[in-house]
């Protein structure tokens, strides 16, 4: 569908979830001529007088099946789970069911920038977002980062590039969704305690290149065995960039720069000296954000200079504090065991938090790095007798009661290390 075709005008529209999606999906009906409800298991949200103002019904401290069964379409906020079963009872029925990110994407006028993977969504969003503003371009930057697409739909022109972070969670319920440029950066086990299985979350990342065709691009991490497999039934044009699979790659980082590899051989497009971000992991999410970019029109110029002063994103890699010679990392964004243990890589001697809730994956895979890199480990939260059972062997494990006794145990043992072993690094990361 497009936005010629695509109308809810004097439509009975439900929108599941009143999170800020939700909310902004709500809203956007509203404009658009449906007579909307928003349901939420909550029994009250602090946007209520503004939805009802915009003529907005509010359904909230449960959901009525009369209103998923009078629907003539439903849309879900990506925090609620497809499997509920008024959705299941709706769709039997035959009403259409679809996630925030189809309905805002059917009605936004400019090419569509998606980005996915288990980890780096985020930081490469934000850099392609910065690459493509330096080129001249008008970008508006969201998804899973920063504004709903929902609520930059009225913003959107011909001329707008629509960078988006999409989480499995919005890309688990499209349906028409097509991006011009899709980039799935990585593949390793994660929400499993809202998909049933890995197969389905790595269906749901699959997703991003449903609809594409033989005029969009791909773009494929080559060091991700997983994420080339994913990609092989796309029909859009790929293009592979890589650190280790180099030779493999169409735009690579070596040599002091990021490459484009041409047939007239290659061509430098991003002087590595500029990249102020820490760890191996972090300029993978750089060379991807070229690549993108670099395909969408910016210059060598542009990519350099959307680095400039660029050190990351709160919670990634991000420099806290230094204290009695221990410099403090809060990478929390890093919330699966894949990105965890690429993050416990990018330094030398670290003590590191890891805990918090279970989303799946195997905490003994954090052994190699941890015996490499590691001092010690505090765990916490619902995961802390798995990170204790898996890791106790490998190096020294301390069990933590709270966040706070995390960060006390940890500052106690890093300082203790750095007189004992001259640790330089504590890392903080919760699932």
């Amino acid at each position: 569908m497009t936005m010629a075709t695509f109308s809810v005008s004097g439509m009975p529209v439900l929108v599941v979830g009143a999170a800020r999606s939700g909310v902004a999906a709500a809203h956007l009906l509203a404009r658009r001529g449906a007579r909307v409800t928003l349901t939420d298991q909550k029994a009250d949200i602090p946007e209520s007088a503004d939805l009802r103002a915009a003529g907005v019904r509010l359904e909230l401290g449960g959901h009525a099946a009369t209103s998923f069964e009078s629907a003539r379409l439903i849309v879900m906020s990506p925090g609620v789970p497809l499997d509920l079963p008024e959705v299941a009872r709706a769709r039997a029925l035959g009403v259409p069911v679809i996630g925030e990110l189809e309905l805002a994407s059917r009605w936004l006028r400019g090419p569509i920038v998606a980005i996915t993977g288990t980890k780096g969504k985020s930081t490469t969003t934000t850099l392609v977002g910065r690459m493509l503003e330096a080129a001249g371009r008008r970008v508006l930057v969201g998804g899973n980062i920063g504004y709903p697409v929902s609520a930059q739909v009225e913003a959107s022109t011909a001329e707008t590039v629509h960078v988006i972070e999409a989480s499995s969670f919005q890309l688990e319920a499209t349906d028409t969704f097509r991006p011009w440029i899709a980039a799935l950066l990585n593949f390793s086990p994660d929400h499993l305690d809202r998909h049933p299985d890995e197969a389905s979350y790595a269906a749901a990342k699959t997703r991003i290149f449903a609809n594409q065709q033989a005029q969009d691009w791909a773009v494929v991490n080559a060091d991700s065995p997983e994420a080339l497999h994913m990609a092989q039934q796309t029909r859009a044009q790929v293009v592979r960039y890589g650190l280790d699979q180099a030779d493999q790659a169409d735009i690579y980082a070596g040599r002091g720069f990021v490459w484009q590899r041409t047939s007239e051989g290659d061509v430098p497009l991003l002087p590595l000296a500029a990249v102020q971000l820490a760890g191996r992991h972090m300029l993978s999410n750089v060379v991807a954000a070229t690549a993108i970019s670099h395909l969408a029109g910016a210059t060598e110029a542009s990519l350099a200079q959307a680095l400039a002063g660029f050190t990351g994103l709160p919670h990634v890699m991000e420099p806290v504090g230094q204290r009695g010679g221990v410099r403090f990392v809060n990478d929390s964004k890093a919330t699966n065991v894949d990105a965890a243990a690429r993050s416990i890589e990018s330094f030398d001697k670290v003590v590191a938090i890891v805990g918090g809730k279970y989303k799946g994956g195997e905490f003994a895979d954090l052994a190699v790095p941890l015996r490499a890199h590691g001092r010690a480990v505090v765990a916490m939260g619902e995961a802390r007798p798995m990170v204790t059972a898996a890791l106790a062997g490998v190096v020294p494990v301390v069990e933590a009661a709270s966040l706070a006794d995390a960060v006390r145990l940890q500052n106690d043992l890093a300082v203790h290390y750095s007189v004992q072993q001259r640790v330089h690094q504590a890392l903080t990361f919760y699932f």
